[in-house]
């Protein structure tokens, strides 16, 4: 072990630092951590354990790590590859950006996340990594391992699907010239009990540390997935009592398709199906409306907000008020490096208020800081189904990251949390302890050789590059007829605008 992680067994005491818990902030305290654990807080220079090991924060501003409730591993490798992309053109891309054949790339992939999310002060995620054509034991222990290996915590839903994009909208098919609708026939898809057989396997065999990295369901996109699909991922989740994830009214297509494909909101339609209830995750939700958002709501389920990436892609920006409002379990996330370009959880919840604030001139409508920083931690924290993590206070997992304060963002520090949502970028964290070990210290990660890694990605991207030019080919052929069916679709009439420029349709 690196001798500056330190020993989780052993007592640490920090000492003199300022403690913004996810609640209040309390100010300058110390802070006695045992056993991974925080024990006791209480005032400077209070006592502690003969063998405690003392940690001089006295220039720091501790925070409880923030929780991305909402990422794709399988993205990092695929950086930033996109421009002027809606979600479609996005899920359209997907065999050329992230064809892995390899385990290595799987593995590389998920550190890569891992190493950045660590740096800029996020302890722990949800993501929702994609095998193609299905899950394997394999290719998922080896992101879980990544994730272990770079000392984060994580929970880990393959995505899942039985219907491609060109079925789900209705129509598209029928848009493509036949030579392109040969080139994106169904028949690349398996069938649903056979992936979903493959998840079983995954779920019972899981080789990780359930305290730190497990299992959760995804089937990816409702219209993605047959009924019979959606209800037995809601059975195979209740079964192994692990959540179930899936991306919901995440843009206006699949709000209007979803109505017209089952006559009422794709919520109503899933909720009907059964599968909603407190392990259920929704990602994105920009287009629910306030019905929906009751809906989920009742069942004590979740949203995880991504602004950043909801408006890259266009798709407009999510009601967060209104989801608070309705009794909805707000979380954050960053969504995927395909279409939010970095994993910085610190931008997540600068945009998350920001963009409230974008939505109307009232400011009573406005998501506060603090509703922001806990959204980002105790409602991300309970999305992913950690019920100990996400707060500086006893019984929690000592998860802290340590803010310099002679950081320029932090100086003067006159309102710890909203210096937090609106000014910090990342760049004042000097140190990262996950479960009472530091895993970055000093601004340097501790468990990832970062130069190592940047040279076999740029590796790995060449090859992956190199092999996947004929379906680049075809998206290229694709993008323009997917650039004018999508945005159309999309401007059909309906009853909420999630959007915040003049075009409401």
């Amino acid at each position: 072990m690196n001798e500056d992680m330190g020993d989780a067994r052993r007592p640490l005491i920090i000492r003199g630092g300022l403690v913004l818990d996810a609640e209040r902030f309390l100010g300058a305290a110390d802070v006695l951590v045992q056993d991974g654990v925080v024990v006791t807080i209480g005032e400077p220079g209070m006592a502690a354990p003969e063998d405690a090991l003392a940690i001089d924060a006295s220039r720091r501003l501790l925070h409880p790590g923030l929780v991305n409730a909402h990422t794709h591993g399988h993205g990092n490798l695929s950086r930033s590859m996109g421009d002027r992309w809606t979600l479609e053109l996005l899920l359209a891309a997907a065999p050329h950006m992230s064809p892995y054949d390899s385990i290595e790339e799987k593995r590389i992939s998920a550190t890569i996340g891992a190493a950045e999310m660590l740096l800029k002060g996020c302890t722990a995620c949800y993501d929702l990594f994609v095998e193609f054509p299905l899950p394997t034991e394999d290719g998922i222990a080896a992101v879980a391992d990544a994730y272990a290996q770079a000392g984060m915590r994580a929970v880990i839903a393959p995505m899942m699907a039985d219907m491609t994009l060109y079925e789900a909208i209705p129509g598209l098919m029928e848009a493509l010239p036949q030579h392109l609708q040969a080139s994106v026939a169904p028949s690349c898809l398996l069938p649903w009990q056979e992936t979903l057989q493959q998840m079983r396997a995954i779920l019972r065999n899981w080789r990780g540390d359930r305290a730190t990295v497990r299992p959760a369901v995804a089937p990816t996109i409702p219209l993605h997935c047959r009924d019979e699909f959606m209800g037995a991922c809601h059975d195979l989740a209740a079964e192994f009592d692990v959540g179930i994830h899936t991306h919901l009214a995440e843009s206006k297509v699949q709000a209007v398709v979803g109505a017209r494909r089952y006559g009422q909101s794709l919520t109503a339609h899933i909720e009907q199906l059964g599968l909603l209830s407190p392990r259920f995750v929704a990602a994105h939700g920009v287009w629910l409306d306030g019905e929906d958002m009751r809906r989920l709501g009742a069942h004590g389920a979740s949203v995880a907000h991504n602004p950043a990436s909801n408006m890259r892609l266009g798709s407009g920006v999510a009601d967060a008020v209104g989801l608070l409002a309705a009794g909805v379990n707000l979380a954050i996330g960053t969504d995927a490096a395909t279409c939010n370009d970095n994993l910085n959880m610190y931008q997540s919840l600068h945009f998350a208020a920001a963009a409230s604030h974008a939505r109307g001139p009232d400011p009573a409508r406005w998501i506060s800081a603090p509703q922001v920083l806990a959204a980002a931690t105790t409602g991300s924290a309970r999305a992913l189904g950690f019920d100990r993590i996400g707060r500086i206070a006893p019984g929690f997992a000592a998860d802290i990251v340590f803010l310099d304060l002679d950081a320029p963002t932090l100086m003067p520090l006159n309102a710890p949390v909203t210096q937090l949502v609106f000014g910090e970028d990342g760049t004042s964290v000097m140190d990262v302890m996950v479960g009472g070990r530091f895993v970055v210290r000093n601004r340097r990660l501790l468990t990832v050789d970062l130069p190592s890694l940047a040279a076999r990605a740029a590796e790995l991207r060449a090859e992956i590059d190199a092999r996947s030019g004929a379906s680049r080919q075809r998206f290229d052929a694709l993008a323009p007829i997917l650039s004018d069916f999508c945005p159309a679709l999309a401007r059909t009439e309906w009853h909420i605008n999630r959007w915040c420029g003049c075009e409401r349709g």
